[in-house]
């Protein structure tokens, strides 16, 4: 039998030697942790659908941001949850609203040791569950909304937010977001756009983590971008670069590795992947049902993303799997 000249086996044949090739890398400095803070809880609260994730009382966020820094990871994305809701989501902008209090109290602490995100939309505000306040006829109203979105990017630099994350969806928010930050004095703040946000069922379990749900059943297809589509998420990663964005998201990740790829490719702008909450949880569900290795899935997953084109991911598994990297 004659033998090839070729035998790529020979480069996996020890742990070494995959190390010593190999392509892609996952590291810490890679991950940002999101994370929940409630303002009526006393204690933290377990989030029921996302094994080991909880809604944190300030107190709790500090210490569970120190257990983070332990473990290398230091970069957060923070969202609220507060104690009332409106129609227009005015806790959203609020200097006493509970995402600008847990802010304060983290630039307090940990000052520019970690990158501290906040995520800038108003559905965990509204009483309606929309991205957006309502016309007469019950839709999303764009420019008012915009208006809103400016109040909040400068609330929360205000508090200390080194980058603030729009995921509402308008047309026009990033300008009118960057508009904002500059005449308010803090032309330093850093925008990371939720610009290919698709409009997922995987987004489940988080709405149960900032208890949203959606008035009289709706849904958000309407601005989120319609999952059949790339053309379309490339054009609005374009014009979110345009408008001033300083980095751009894809969400959710696993099902749009395309899409990471093709962003990558695109921009010159760091691309971010967010490794959302349905995918976290069936991987949980599957671990304890012993039908997968969850954290070798969950790895396995993140380097995938990584080979794809992101310079970084927002996962709940960051914590968890700090330890399996450098």
């Amino acid at each position: 039998m004659p033998f090839p000249a070729e035998r790529p086996r020979r480069l996996r044949r020890t742990e070494a030697l995959r190390h010593l090739v190999a392509e892609t890398t996952l590291q810490r400095r890679h991950l940002i942790a999101p994370l929940f803070v409630a303002e009526t809880l006393t204690e933290p609260r377990e989030i029921s659908s996302m094994p080991g994730q909880f809604q944190h009382t300030v107190a709790s966020l500090l210490a569970e941001v120190d257990e983070l820094v332990a473990r290398g990871i230091t970069s957060i994305i923070l969202f609220g949850v507060p104690a009332t809701k409106d129609a227009t989501g005015s806790q959203a902008w609020a200097d006493e609203g509970i995402c600008q209090v847990a802010t304060r109290a983290l630039a307090a602490r940990f000052g520019d040791d970690i990158v501290i995100m906040n995520d800038l939309c108003l559905d965990e505000y509204t009483d309606h569950g929309h991205c957006g306040v309502l016309d007469a006829r019950g839709d999303v109203d764009n420019d008012l909304t915009l208006e809103l979105y400016g109040k909040i990017a400068v609330a929360q630099a205000r508090a200390g937010a080194h980058v603030v994350a729009p995921s509402g969806m308008m047309d026009g928010q990033i300008e009118a977001i960057r508009r904002a930050l500059d005449e308010a004095g803090y032309d330093q703040a850093a925008i990371l756009a939720y610009a290919a946000k698709y409009a997922s069922a995987l987004y489940g379990p988080f709405r149960d983590a900032v208890a949203v749900s959606i008035a009289g059943g709706g849904h958000r297809r309407g601005y989120q971008q319609d999952p059949a589509n790339i053309r379309e998420s490339l054009r609005e990663i374009r014009l979110d670069v345009a408008e001033g964005a300083d980095m751009v998201m894809v969400k959710p990740a696993m099902t749009n590795l395309d899409v990471v790829a093709a962003a990558r490719a695109e921009v010159d702008v760091p691309v971010f992947a967010y490794h959302v909450s349905g995918e976290y949880s069936m991987i949980h569900a599957a671990a304890e049902k012993g039908w997968i290795d969850g954290p070798a899935v969950a790895l396995e997953q993140l380097l995938s993303l990584r080979r794809a084109g992101a310079d970084a991911i927002l996962t709940y598994f960051a914590k968890d799997i700090a330890g399996r990297l450098s």
